[in-house]
């Protein structure tokens, strides 16, 4: 590698909240909030999450249940397991190629376009099997989409906003990821009677809202840019984990790996929650995940909108998430100890509060411990890893406790899981 083109030191950029390693735009260079992005990213976890996490939580779990009910949460843990291994895959590479990656329609932009193409596609197929197996094989190919749009398409904030306006725009990001959790879950309740209509929905919602987010971001080609040698000293920089002043950045990594597990565990089992732990039918469950929906919609929405201008005006944005990671935590206790339908609603309103304002102040935390903005799509990659192995990771240990301690040990485990996530993040020293 020539001396023009070794990687330069990190730079310390202090900010209100903390102190961010090093950032492509400065805040001189950008003194409005840059609404258009805002916009986009307000979008961007409607574009992804929302329509293949409802599947996933909602949709799939029904599917499997009509297929073979004997043997449906084993089948939701085996297709857990086989995801999350794809996805720890997908997730690295893709994020590093992103970073790599001149084009003409820019770096992150192909990933995020032939993701969600992969994504309808797979949701379709899907919809029309009657093998468990084969649903398994085609949601590898899902997985692995859901995976490359979420590892290019979160860096658009590193890549596009200064650090003035970087927790604004996360509450835009944290409030359209409170929408895609809990909007989408409840657009997916409604389609448990007609499980195949529900999934071809949520194909084409893929499709239009990637569409609209893409419109508005109007990211760039990236041509201009110098092309990145592949030797021995960039794979280390871009294909490996970061080692330079990485230690905040593991912590928040952790925190948020032990965080969604927790809360991944309660969500999965949901319509399983409320037929076989409370004894409701079907028709019962589809009303009360409606209620759960609304009730984690309103909530998480309201205190996402809040989190962030509260976050910025005490200028802390790592002891808000401490407080919603335990407060995930102190929600499961009103199942573990009550097994009514209105318990499952307190669960819904003290959990509510902590993804609205875990989700609104999170991605201001993320920016402030990257390692490095050049490796911003790699970096969040693995954050975003961390939210997407616990997602699957959750489900899969879920089923087995399910099989071998019952519904109730759930919450038990969910507990645990916060508390270990508040105590890492708790342990950041960059960010206060």
């Amino acid at each position: 590698m020539s001396q023009n083109n070794k990687p330069k030191e990190p730079e310390e950029v202090k900010t209100a909240v903390g102190e961010i390693t090093n950032a492509k735009i400065k805040d001189s260079q950008q003194p409005k909030l840059p609404w258009m992005v805002s916009s986009a990213m307000f979008l961007a976890p409607l574009c992804w999450y929302g329509p293949i996490g409802s599947t996933r939580s909602v949709l799939i779990p029904q599917l499997f249940s009509q297929i073979d009910p004997a043997q449906k949460v084993w089948a939701v843990g085996i297709l857990a397991t086989v995801a999350s291994i794809v996805g720890a895959v997908a997730n690295l590479l893709f994020g590093a190629f992103s970073d790599v990656t001149r084009s003409r329609f820019g770096k992150r932009k192909p990933y995020i376009v032939l993701g969600t193409i992969a994504i309808a596609i797979s949701l379709v197929v899907i919809a029309n099997l009657k093998s468990i197996p084969a649903i398994i094989g085609v949601w590898i190919i899902a997985a692995a989409a859901e995976n490359a749009i979420a590892a290019a398409i979160y860096p658009q904030i590193s890549d596009r906003v200064a650090p003035k306006w970087r927790g604004t725009v996360s509450t835009f990001y944290g409030v359209g990821f409170t929408i895609a959790q809990q909007g989408f879950a409840l657009l997916a309740a409604q389609f448990l009677g007609n499980v195949k209509f529900g999934i071809y929905t949520m194909a084409a919602c893929t499709v239009v809202l990637a569409i609209i987010h893409e419109l508005l971001i109007q990211e760039k080609g990236n041509l201009d840019e110098p092309k990145v040698r592949l030797d021995k000293d960039t794979l280390k920089k871009y294909f490996f984990f970061p080692t330079h002043d990485a230690r905040d950045f593991y912590l928040a990594l952790t925190g948020k790996f032990f965080m969604v597990v927790g809360s991944t565990i309660v969500t999965t089992f949901l319509l399983f929650l409320f037929t076989d732990y409370i004894g409701q039918n079907t028709g019962e469950a589809g009303k009360s995940i409606s209620i759960f929906s609304m009730i984690m919609l309103v909530i998480g929405v309201t205190f996402a909108l809040i989190g962030g201008p509260l976050a910025d005006k005490m200028k802390r944005v790592k002891a808000p998430v401490v407080i919603a990671t335990f407060a995930l935590g102190a929600a499961a206790l009103f199942p573990l100890f009550v097994q009514k339908p209105w318990a499952m609603f307190a669960y819904a309103v003290v959990a509510a509060f902590g993804n609205g304002l875990y989700n609104s102040v999170d991605g201001a935390l993320n920016m402030d411990v990257l390692p490095s903005s050049d490796t911003a799509g790699k970096d969040l990659g693995l954050i975003n890893l961390a939210n997407t192995l616990g997602q699957m990771l959750g489900a899969m240990v879920a089923s087995a406790i399910v099989e071998g301690f019952g519904y109730h040990a759930i919450f038990i485990f969910a507990v645990g899981m916060e508390i270990i996530g508040g105590i890492a993040i708790a342990m950041i020293k960059r960010v206060r």
